[in-house]
């Protein structure tokens, strides 16, 4: 693909006047201002331009050309053909009005729509049809016969994406029909920035669209009555005034700052300024020192071009942000404020921060130039020359898209850390490396003293060492730009005090999955991959805080103890990097807070989210063991673990967090009961339905060994060495999988709707076997039946019923589906204090309830024939059951269309051996976990052969996808086996030094 640049010197247009139908997005007024620069050149150019928007008249007009030549060629059509994203404000997006919306505005009227938009573009003759990113505009165009193009660095289906996961999958038809919309588009013109767009065929990338500036920045001030000197912040949230009640002293001293879209009735202090509803503002922009607003297109693209620090405050439910986000800091042209310090008016550490920026942004702007060259061309017939690898970037795209929608709600948005672009483009910007280099380590602890604890010889924790000796803040500032983690976790510690160091694996199911809170059975193998936290507890008047910290303690007037957390790897994801919080905040007077009031604290801004995790130990502690905190904590989390991927990633950081404190405060906690602490943390503080097994393996597992366990709650009932002529790997699907979606609920509901109906029928058949008359072998006979059911009758765990005893008795009553209204009128409750009932949806229920009475016998036959001899035969049976298990799983609606691939992918490689007359390498494969996506494991032989073939399965899986699959091989000790390590700095070390 030729530099976007070399658009703009193509041969020139011809003469003729050419009619173009721009279709306009009414969402939010960045699509009106890139718009309106593409507009601008087709009218220069001499062509007609009909709008068909939303957006008001006056947003055009103001800003287009009303010059002779130019009349009669711009005609504006007021049009509502989509509704973008339902806003309760600037922040905050509603999900399920959104989707609703969009069902009554583009859905309900769809053949209407089709038919009117048909007879317009009939009408006047269009030409070309241009959309942004109206997705009914291109099925139109396709059934008229007209050339679209699409422009846009993002497109509804992707947007939709994150509403279908917090509203609900019956809205996905709504996707579906969005990019199938699409898929009608020629070509579609692809900002910076963009979003995985799969459903478009053909993608050219063209520059930043930007307005230019009208008035210098000394003609602004001046008529503004701005000092030269002055600072000048200003605020710019878009279309969507807030009312905010804006205070002076939120300003440092001598600031100014410029109102946009303040309502006429908002009153301003007198270091605001409201500025006029017309006012230009890229001339504001550029008259600013810094910008404090949300991240949109028109912001950040004119951020970057006119070099202004944007501090930015995250939105809810919005899939452009992290991509956008992702552009500026390539840049170096952002900070985040947390929503809690912007709403409190803490923001002079976050102004004073802005002004120490660097923006360095060099690229072409002349974005709505090129792309109306690109568009006459289009119009006429000529082929614009596009991106070679349309093909891949598309599979890629898709997987991205799936993975979005295996979402759980609530958590944060992630780009997938392979989602990279070439080097030489900037879109979702190549991911950063990883922070802990794979370099040697022999060195790597030299710089710290270890107290307490020994290494075990784990490289990954000389990589975290190595990590810690690496945060000199003197350092890090020379060697340039570096996330912001890096540089908040550079000042988190007091190097001079003792830190304490916990490690916890995640984990591969090998057998028993979703069966755990049934009280299955279940075979668990820690992973080499694992997650640590290091802690460390201070007076707090000892204790270091960042700036936006120490400015609200100041504020505040006390010295309370204060928690602050920096999360490692948070830009390969929407979420903050950094989070903190008075101790008090988990206290309700003199007692711990409800898990209810902790997780609605916790889901107040999404993008911190993840803090449910790591601080919801600290109230688990408080509640279940009535722990004191009196200090200041300090924590820092660096996880291996890939989130999304069905291998433990949350139980592995609540684990590894819950141990360093432990460690930290003295607290003596046995494994079992910290790993139940923490599915406590899990269930009721983040709100995930999950059961016991993750934070059993994370605490209990040890390297190399299955952790056997009955979840009845949690017992370890052996650790089962794994033969030396078998092995067990993991390859990740690609696909987002998380235990708090909606399908895992949806089929654990069900199960427990099984397990009710169970009890209640054995209830009633005790009742009429006592009273009946009809003849039995014997009165023991009778009696002992009778007990029986009344066992069954007073079930606590599903697993306890063998399948004979399910087939004879239960099955034929345990219907296919019901509805939870008509399952509460009839039982009451389902009895399971981590899930409720929406009276309103239906509920698979035979296949859940059949699932974990089969696994868990699927499971003790697994154990059984691991001790059996070394014959193909053995593993021929074990890889049955765990095939039998795969498709029990998607019979529960836990199915992916991934994970069944790189099965089948096993499967094939099996077959092929065996009609050759040669032994298979690889017996088995099954989803694991919660199933929904994340990854399978594989079953085989510890051979060449089958490490072989597994890079074999990988490659034909991203041949077939796009995405090659991340391999899990390996494993490391539990958190128990660790330990934990207490270090303190060498006094000759640089940190400790400064």
């Amino acid at each position: 693909m030729p530099p976007a640049g070399d658009a703009a010197h193509a041969p020139p247009p011809p003469h003729r006047r050419l009619v173009f139908a721009f279709y306009l997005t009414g969402h939010g007024f960045g699509h009106a201002t890139r718009a309106i620069e593409v507009v601008r050149h087709l009218i220069a150019a001499g062509h007609e331009v009909h709008v068909a928007t939303a957006v008001p008249e006056f947003v055009f007009t103001a800003e287009l050309p009303r010059s002779p030549s130019s009349q009669g060629l711009l005609h504006i059509r007021r049009a509502i053909l989509d509704c973008g994203a339902v806003q309760t404000d600037a922040l905050t997006v509603d999900p399920l009005a959104s989707l609703l919306k969009y069902h009554e505005t583009a859905v309900v009227p769809r053949e209407s729509i089709l038919r009117t938009e048909a007879e317009w573009l009939t009408s006047i003759n269009a030409d070309l049809v241009i959309s942004d990113v109206v997705p009914v505009a291109c099925r139109v165009a396709a059934d008229v016969g007209i050339p679209s193009v699409c422009i846009g660095n993002f497109s509804w289906d992707y947007i939709y994406a994150e509403y279908i996961v917090a509203s609900g999958d019956h809205h996905r038809s709504i996707v579906w029909q969005i990019a199938e919309d699409y898929s009608h588009c020629d070509i579609l013109l692809r900002l910076p920035g963009y979003c995985p767009m799969p459903a478009f065929r053909d993608v050219t990338d063209v520059p930043l669209v930007v307005r230019g500036l009208r008035k210098s920045r000394s003609e602004v001030r001046k008529e503004l009555g701005i000092a030269e000197n002055a600072k000048v912040v200003v605020f710019n949230f878009g279309g969507q005034p807030a009312g905010w009640n804006l205070k002076q002293e939120w300003l440092p001293d001598g600031w100014i700052c410029l109102v946009c879209g303040a309502s006429d009735s908002q009153e301003v202090p007198p270091n605001f300024i409201k500025l006029a509803k017309d006012a230009y503002t890229p001339d504001a922009m550029a008259a600013s020192d810094c910008m404090l607003g949300k991240i949109g297109y028109g912001t950040a693209s004119e951020a970057l071009a006119y070099k202004l620090p944007f501090i930015f405050v995250r939105r809810d439910y919005f899939n452009e942000e992290p991509f956008l986000r992702n552009l500026l800091e390539h840049y170096q042209g952002s900070i985040e404020m947390t929503r809690r310090d912007f709403l409190h008016g803490h923001w002079k550490p976050y102004l004073l921060r802005a002004l120490t920026l660097q923006p360095c942004y060099d690229g072409p702007t002349n974005g709505g130039e090129v792309a109306a060259r690109i568009l006459e061309d289009t119009a006429v017939g000529k082929k614009c020359i596009s991106d070679k690898f349309n093909g891949a970037r598309r599979l890629q795209d898709a997987i991205v898209l799936g993975y979005q929608l295996q979402r759980a709600p609530g958590r944060d948005i992630a780009i997938p850390d392979w989602y990279s672009l070439s080097e030489t483009e900037v879109g979702a910007c190549p991911i950063s490396e990883n922070i802990k280099t794979k370099e040697s380590t022999e060195s790597c602890f030299e710089d710290f003293e270890i107290l307490h604890g020994e290494l075990q010889g784990l490289p990954d924790t000389m990589s975290f060492l190595k990590s810690l000796s690496e945060l000199n803040q003197s350092e890090l500032k020379s060697n340039g730009k570096q996330p912001q983690e890096r540089i908040a976790a550079s000042v988190l510690f007091d190097w001079e005090e003792e830190m304490y160091i916990a490690r916890a694996p995640g984990r591969l199911d090998v057998m028993g999955g979703i069966g755990d809170y049934s009280g299955s059975l279940v075979l668990q193998l820690p992973l080499r991959e694992a997650c640590h936290v290091a802690v460390q507890r201070n007076h707090p008047s000892n204790q270091k805080l960042w700036e936006n910290t120490q400015a609200r303690r100041l504020e505040n007037g006390g010295m309370e103890p204060v928690v602050q957390i920096v999360s490692f790897g948070s830009e390969l994801s929407n979420r903050s990097p950094t989070f903190d919080m008075k101790l008090s905040d988990l206290m309700d007077v003199d007692k711990a807070i409800s898990y209810e009031k902790a997780r609605e604290f916790f889901c107040r801004n999404p993008s911190q989210k993840w803090a449910a995790y790591v601080a919801g130990t600290i109230l688990v502690l408080m509640t279940e063991l009535d722990v004191k905190f009196t200090d200041s904590m300090s924590i820092l989390v660096s996880s291996d673990v890939p989130e999304g991927k069905g291998i433990s990633s949350s139980a592995s950081v609540e684990v590894a967090t819950m141990a360093a404190i432990a460690a930290a405060y003295g607290l003596n906690i046995a494994p079992r009961d910290l790993a139940l602490l923490c599915q406590k943390v899990e269930n009721h503080v983040v709100g995930a339905p999950c059961g016991v097994m993750d934070q059993m393996t994370s605490a209990c597992g040890e390297a190399n060994k299955l952790l056997a366990m009955v979840c009845q709650p949690a017992e370890v009932k052996e650790l089962v060495a794994i033969p030396n002529h078998m092995r067990f790997w993991g390859l990740d699907s690609g696909i987002r999988h998380s235990v708090g979606g909606g399908d895992y609920g949806s089929v654990r509901v069900g199960t427990y709707m099984g397990r009710k109906m169970i009890k209640c029928a054995a209830s009633d058949l005790a009742s009429e076997s006592s009273v009946s008359d009809a003849p039995v072998q014997s009165n023991d006979y009778k009696q002992n039946a009778i007990e029986l059911l009344k066992s069954e009758a007073s079930l606590e765990y599903l697993c306890n019923i063998p399948p004979h005893r399910y087939e004879a008795i239960y099955s034929k009553d345990i219907p296919e589906v019901i509805t939870g209204d008509a399952f509460l009128k009839k039982y009451g409750d389902h009895d399971d204090t981590v899930t409720a009932i929406d009276p309103k949806r239906s509920y698979n229920v035979k296949a859940p309830t059949r699932h974990p009475i089969y696994e868990n016998f699927r499971v003790e036959t697994f154990k059984a024939l691991l001790e059996a001899a070394n014959t193909d035969e053995q593993l021929s049976a074990l890889g049955e059951l765990m095939y039998q298990c795969h498709y029990s799983y998607n019979a529960c609606g836990l199915g992916s269309d991934g994970t069944d691939l790189l099965v089948n992918l096993v499967q094939e490689m099996q077959h092929r051996n065996m009609s050759k007359g040669e032994s298979p390498s690889l017996f088995g494969a099954k989803i694991t976990g919660g199933g929904s996506g994340g990854s399978v494991c594989v079953m085989g032989k510890n051979c060449l052969k089958s490490s072989e073939e597994i890079i074999e399965i990988q490659q034909r899986y991203k041949a077939a996808t796009g995405y090659l699959p991340i391999l899990f091989d390996g494993s490391s000790p539990g958190a128990a086996k660790f330990g934990y390590l207490k270090i303190r700095r060498r006094p000759s070390s640089p940190i400790a030094a400064k």
